[in-house]
């Protein structure tokens, strides 16, 4: 009867450890997305729905989990937010699509984001960033969509963007961006309106060249 009991126990045991994995997972992601809350100012209450009492953020207006109730797409895109972006978003590890574009956002794009390796879609044109393009975001080996235009960012583009062979559509005009354009891998296909009015940049790189001299930073 003993050895029963002690089977069951176990059994018991095993069952809410299982349950208890995906939980956890999801509970960090609403830790990570409730760090982005608290990093912005939302006139327009439309995070109210984020409470971080949940058991995990799937519930949560403007974000869609799949169906092991992990996080694949956050969309505040035009939601009138403003504030900064958070480190901690690099630990959405199932993240699919980040659209935070015509919002108010300032501050610097978080290296963080390169650990997002299921990204498709990186969508923060329209806003107030600065400082550089994070190299590491060459990581982002599925990504298909990298808008940055219309914001105020600065130094060269990332060649490591380059290697992204997934990658399609491109656009970061209206920036401070200098140095030259790369017009290897992924960015051979790039229409150049889409680094237009960067007063800074040098124009296409040239292959088998010298490196422009262009003291950009």
């Amino acid at each position: 009867m003993a050895a029963i009991h002690f089977l069951v126990f176990v059994a018991l045991t095993v069952l809410s450890l299982s349950l208890l994995l995906p939980v956890a997972g999801a509970n960090s992601e609403g830790d990570a997305l409730y760090a982005l809350r608290r990093s912005l100012s939302d006139p327009d209450k439309v995070l109210q729905s984020w409470d971080p009492n949940l058991v995990n953020p799937c519930t949560w207006f403007h974000v869609t989990c799949n169906q092991d109730n992990r996080v694949t797409r956050v969309d505040l895109g035009n939601s009138n937010l403003s504030g900064h972006l958070v480190p901690e978003l690099g630990k959405l590890e199932h993240l699919q699509y980040l659209e935070l574009y015509k919002n108010k956002i300032q501050g610097s794009i978080p290296v963080e984001l390169g650990n997002l390796k299921s990204l498709i879609s990186l969508d923060l044109y329209n806003n107030n960033i600065s400082g550089r393009i994070p190299p590491s975001l060459g990581n982002l080996k599925s990504l298909v969509f990298l808008r940055l235009n219309d914001n105020q960012l600065n130094g060269p583009i990332p060649k490591s963007l380059a290697s992204i062979s997934t990658l399609k559509v491109v656009d970061v005009s209206n920036n401070n961006l200098c140095g030259p354009i790369p017009t290897t891998g992924s960015f051979e296909h790039i229409p150049l309106n889409n680094f237009e009015n960067n007063p800074r940049l040098e124009g296409p790189e040239l292959q088998g060249l010298a490196s422009y001299d262009t003291n950009c930073s």
